[in-house]
């Protein structure tokens, strides 16, 4: 994975908010020239620098990165001040595994909040794909500093 030059965080620092941002990662592919983008729950492997997501096999995400594996990322919040992470990567698809990392993705983003759609998607889990987001190029930028903290 290469890092920017002008990234605001070194690889360390971008792992250490990846793991701890629990927002959804917004990812762009390509369809007929134009950018789609989609945003899904994601966890960050930190060992093996890559990203984790499940999406359900008729899925339009699902049916654009088997055209085409690669993608740009994006993690940041909506709120200021603002700071994330964004790059570029591959993508590879499976079904093996995409159960587990269903139970892991609920875990992070809703615990035990929520329990009837734990369980819809939990009820369909053999029919997601593990989509696994290898970066080749990725950046962060900080503006915290330069924001007002009121």
């Amino acid at each position: 994975m290469k890092l920017s030059t002008k990234s605001a965080w070194d690889i360390p620092a971008i792992a250490t908010f990846l793991e701890a941002t629990a927002i959804p990662i917004r990812i762009a592919v390509k369809n007929n020239g134009f950018p789609v983008i989609c945003s899904l729950w994601y966890a960050f492997d930190a060992d093996a620098n890559n990203f984790i997501c499940v999406s359900h096999e008729s899925s339009h995400l699902i049916q654009l990165l088997q055209a085409n594996n690669r993608c740009a990322f994006e993690i940041a919040p909506n709120e200021p001040p603002y700071c994330g992470v964004r790059g570029q990567a591959l993508a590879s698809l499976t079904r093996e595994g995409a159960g587990a990392a269903l139970d892991t993705l609920i875990d992070r983003f809703l615990g035990d909040t929520n329990q009837s759609l734990a369980r819809w998607l939990l009820d369909r889990a053999d029919q997601e794909y593990l989509i696994r987001l290898t970066p080749v190029w990725i950046s962060s930028w900080d503006y915290r500093n330069r924001m007002d903290h009121d």
